[in-house]
């Protein structure tokens, strides 16, 4: 459970229109006067260009560079947002995968085995969570991705589902749909020649055992932070983009207001340069997420997630969370948001030295 809360319900602009048609039969779609009536669905077709505390440490050195491209030998390659729905369909397929379980290390198994295929280095950050039912043993997954430079960008999400007594929780987009944009990211930075280091990284333990509390919720996150903290490597990364829930047929992404705010303004101007203001939304949403420990620790670190899933957020936590719930057109929009928003941080990065 992620727990948010609207800051402010301001009525979203219309009259944004996305670059491709919406096919009538698109699930999730309203009559053309309502501001969800081009959101993804089956059958939409994306196009577009190709891709509070006082220890925080805002970096806001960041210049804008929406209207410098790079070079096209260093672009990142086209997301491909079908392939990662294949991915996000497999994961599924493991059934409920809360800590702990079997069918969370066998999905572990197979996530390795894919960042290998990529090219990736693959750590594996074992631990054993006090939890509200115990002691759990967990491991987050950090796919390690060299570059030219030393600095780190970090993307990140989890692929754990949360533990339901009755009945089976597959977490199509709460678990799988993070875990498999990160496989296809994997793909496309794993054999490029990067000019920073990239770390891939898989959460465990982000959901709550019982009930969402500092205590009791962002277990892998949490700890990670914390290691990081104290073997120094933590003053590495320059930037995190978490991404959570990102597979909703009918998406929409608001800002949240506990991510930095550089980070965020950044990620929503590249996605309105794209032509994706109707699925990236100019409304204030404080979320607890697993960004959280790291916006805490002093990292610039930024959460996007689309916590309205379902009529009334109905779907979130419950068994109706499954894959035709999910849309890989959506993976397409915010993997294209994301990889160009990478470039921006690789160019701000460039221009510093």
């Amino acid at each position: 459970m992620k727990r948010w809360e609207i800051l402010c319900s301001t009525a979203v602009a219309v009259g944004l229109l996305l670059s491709a048609p919406v096919c009538p039969e698109g699930r999730g779609s309203d009559p053309a006067s309502s501001p969800s009536a081009a959101r993804p669905g089956p059958g939409l077709v994306v196009r577009g260009s190709g891709f509070g505390n006082s220890t925080r440490r805002e970096r806001s050195g960041l210049p804008d560079s929406s209207s410098r491209n790079p070079s096209p030998e260093s672009r990142i390659p086209a997301f491909r947002g079908s392939r990662a729905f294949d991915d996000l369909k497999r994961l599924v397929e493991f059934g409920p995968r809360p800590p702990g379980s079997k069918a969370l290390a066998e999905s572990r198994q197979w996530i390795t085995g894919q960042l290998k295929q990529s090219g990736c280095e693959v750590e594996e950050d074992s631990f054993v969570a006090d939890t509200a039912v115990g002691q759990v043993p967990m491991t987050n997954l950090i796919a390690k991705i060299p570059g030219a430079r030393p600095e780190v960008l970090v993307v990140a999400g989890h692929y754990d589902t949360k533990r339901f007594d009755g009945g089976a929780f597959v977490g199509a987009n709460d678990g799988a749909s993070s875990a498999a944009f990160l496989l296809e990211l994997g793909r496309l930075l794993g054999r490029r020649k990067n000019p920073v280091t990239y770390w891939l990284v898989f959460f465990d333990g982000e959901e709550a055992f019982r009930q969402w509390s500092p205590t009791d919720s962002l277990y892998g996150s949490r700890h990670l932070a914390a290691k990081l903290t104290a073997n120094g490597e933590l003053s590495r990364i320059h930037a995190m983009v978490l991404v959570d829930m990102i597979a909703d047929a009918n998406l929409d992404i608001r800002r949240d207001s506990s991510s930095t705010p550089w980070l965020t303004d950044t990620i929503f101007r590249t996605a309105h340069r794209l032509g994706y203001s109707r699925y990236f939304l100019d409304q204030p949403t404080a979320v607890e997420d697993d960004h959280l420990p790291f916006v805490n620790a002093g990292v610039s670190a930024a959460d996007v997630i689309d916590l309205d899933y379902g009529p009334g957020n109905s779907y979130h936590h419950t068994t109706k969370d499954t894959v035709d719930k999910c849309s890989p057109a959506s993976m397409t929009v915010v993997g294209r948001v994301v990889t160009a928003t990478l470039e921006e941080l690789e160019n701000s990065l460039r221009a510093k030295h």
